[in-house]
């Protein structure tokens, strides 16, 4: 990348730089592309797929599924049971993405015309994963076939008893593997240390992902036995909104196959055939068809409140049922739970903000709390990272002294792979994850051993990572390119997400008008520059930083370049386009 000419570094202490790719947008002499081939050779798409990445498919994205370990085996065994209409149970895990993955398999089930169970952990009384007990009781029930999803990539303790009492368990998951697998009747995941390199690359899919994959591997398998002469056939293709869903709350990255799943998702979801993502999509006071962020900041934390605060099988109950009413009620408590869940997180942000106060500034931020709330220990070892620019891991310690722990990452910091190592050294009771994320369990009395192992190791990797802080660039507008049709030019190149960011655009110079708190700690100005256009810019959770206090208290009369996203404002009767700040710079 090169660097942005006549921008001196900015408030934020960072270099502007052009994205590879994008260093003539909006510059004298740019080249004929349409500024949406340019966001896509800047997110490295090859000129030559430049088509195919316009409008991302399954048909171009679709790998086999027989490309995976074990797939062919869990497809011709899982078609075995709906032949022989033999009891089975899915066993999800509490979250967005488990929730996806549940309810994607018994719809497809029940597609089938076979109708599975479904058992989804308390998170508090049971914690992440399948547990032996668990699993024995299912089998014991009638279950001797169960099907994980987003979790058991890392139960060995949990299918030996399985296996002990003649169950048979077939693992879907994406998380990290260690070299030893748990004893599975098959175990589908791209993560295997064991799989080829194709299959491989697809190892940023979330858990709904695979189970999509293997949705078509069961479906074809039953196409070949001639299972549907004189049936209809499943549409896959209606199963898209809750792959989408599950893929942009677990913040898997959005490339390749990823991509054209949400793309095609969205397409599905604003049709709201689904009824319990219909009510929810009512729930969360959307009044337009959602977008791929809605995914994310609307519907997926209403479904994840649930499984954090509330009653763990919501999410699922309410991606399945074709019942309006229990829909509503369903959706109407999510949004409930979700905002005690607020409150919640609230609290232990702030306990967790004064326990990073006191820290020795390590490579990695690690707090600790008895009495925190563990379903929102993820959300908040989020914020943390965001803040301080470094992974950071908040544990919840209950009354036993025992704490489960939640970590985010930092591109470029591997902590899943570094929490497995953790585990193997006998530093962990428990733990896994991938490279944005891991969860963990730790004696209290480990805590501080954990905290100064993974600074040794990570501490390379964290300063590479922060060594040049540099905000990368798509494009440079004037203020008065800031419109509607400008944003809705960018979404050409959508959906963004994590592995494939929005567009950061640059306007200027401006100066700030007037500028006021909303919310609690958000800046909200209006801007207008030397051409006379004037828009609206918010920084959100700025209000004490140094870039709110600017443009709180700034001089009026100092003109700025801004850079940050481009965003529609639809609220009021008529679209305005809007910049959510991310960087200030100082004009001439």
């Amino acid at each position: 990348m090169t660097r942005l000419a006549s921008i001196p570094r900015s408030i934020g202490g960072m270099e502007w730089h052009w994205r590879k790719g994008t260093e003539a947008a909006g510059a004298p002499g740019a080249d004929d592309d349409d500024i949406v081939a340019r966001l896509l050779l800047a997110r490295g798409v090859a000129r030559d797929e430049l088509d195919q990445h316009r409008n991302p498919t399954l048909r171009g994205f679709m790998p086999d599924p027989s490309l995976f370990r074990d797939m062919d085996l869990a497809a011709a065994r899982l078609a075995d049971a709906v032949i022989a209409r033999e009891k089975l149970t899915v066993y999800g895990d509490y979250d967005v993405d488990g929730a996806t993955s549940a309810a994607l398999l018994l719809r497809l089930f029940a597609a089938l015309g076979h109708e599975a169970g479904y058992y989804i952990p308390d998170r508090l009384l049971e914690g992440y994963g399948p547990s032996g007990e668990a699993l024995v009781r299912l089998g014991e029930a009638g279950s001797r076939l169960i099907v994980t999803v987003d979790c058991g990539a890392m139960a060995y303790e949990a299918l030996a008893q399985a296996r002990a009492a003649g169950i048979e368990v077939i693992v879907v998951d994406h998380h990290k593997c260690a070299a030893q697998l748990p004893e599975a009747f098959a175990l589908v995941n791209p993560n295997r240390l064991d799989e080829n390199d194709a299959a491989a690359a697809h190892g940023h899919l979330a858990a709904v992902g695979v189970a999509f994959l293997l949705a078509a591997a069961i479906v074809r398998e039953l196409r070949q036995r001639g299972y549907f002469a004189g049936r209809q056939e499943p549409r896959l293709t209606d199963l898209l909104d809750i792959v989408a869903l599950g893929t942009v709350a677990d913040v898997a990255q959005l490339r390749g196959l990823n991509r054209a799943l949400v793309a095609q998702g969205l397409k599905v979801m604003a049709g709201r055939r689904n009824v319990g993502l219909n009510a929810l999509i009512s729930a969360s006071r959307l009044n337009r068809a959602p977008v791929c962020s809605d995914l994310g900041f609307a519907l997926g934390p209403r479904i994840n409140a649930g499984g954090r605060v509330g009653k763990s099988d919501l999410g699922v109950r309410l991606l399945t049922t074709e019942d309006p009413a229990e829909a509503r009620d369903i959706a109407q408590e999510l949004d409930r739970l979700n905002e005690e869940r607020r409150l919640i997180e609230a609290q232990v942000q702030e306990a967790a903000e004064a326990a990073m106060a006191g820290q020795h500034n390590r490579s990695v931020a690690l707090v600790a709390g008895s009495g925190w709330h563990p379903g929102v220990i993820g959300i908040v070892a989020g914020r943390l990272k965001e803040k301080y620019g470094k992974p950071a891991i908040v544990v919840a310690v209950d009354d036993t002294g025992i704490g489960k722990g939640s970590g985010r990452s930092i591109s470029g910091v591997d902590l899943g792979a570094a929490i497995i190592s953790a585990r193997e050294a006998g530093l962990l009771q428990a733990g896994g994850g991938h490279a944005m994320a891991a969860g963990l369990t730790v004696a209290q009395d480990g805590i501080e051993a954990l905290a100064e192992w993974l600074d040794a190791r990570l501490a390379p990797a964290v300063a590479a990572a922060s060594a040049e802080r540099i905000l990368a660039v798509d494009a440079l507008i004037s203020p008065r390119g800031m419109n509607p049709g400008f944003v809705e030019a960018l979404e050409g190149a959508g959906p963004y997400g994590t592995g494939w960011p929005g567009p950061r655009i640059v306007t200027g110079p401006v100066r700030v008008i007037r500028s006021d708190i909303v919310g609690k700690d958000h800046v909200r100005a209006i801007v207008a520059g030397d051409d006379g256009a004037s828009f609206k810019a918010m920084a959100f959770r700025q209000g004490e930083g140094a870039l709110g206090q600017l443009l709180l208290h700034g001089d009026r009369g100092q003109r700025y370049w801004l850079a940050g996203r481009a965003k529609v404002d639809d609220w009021g009767p008529t679209p305005k386009a809007e910049m959510h700040i991310d960087d200030v710079a100082l004009a001439g």
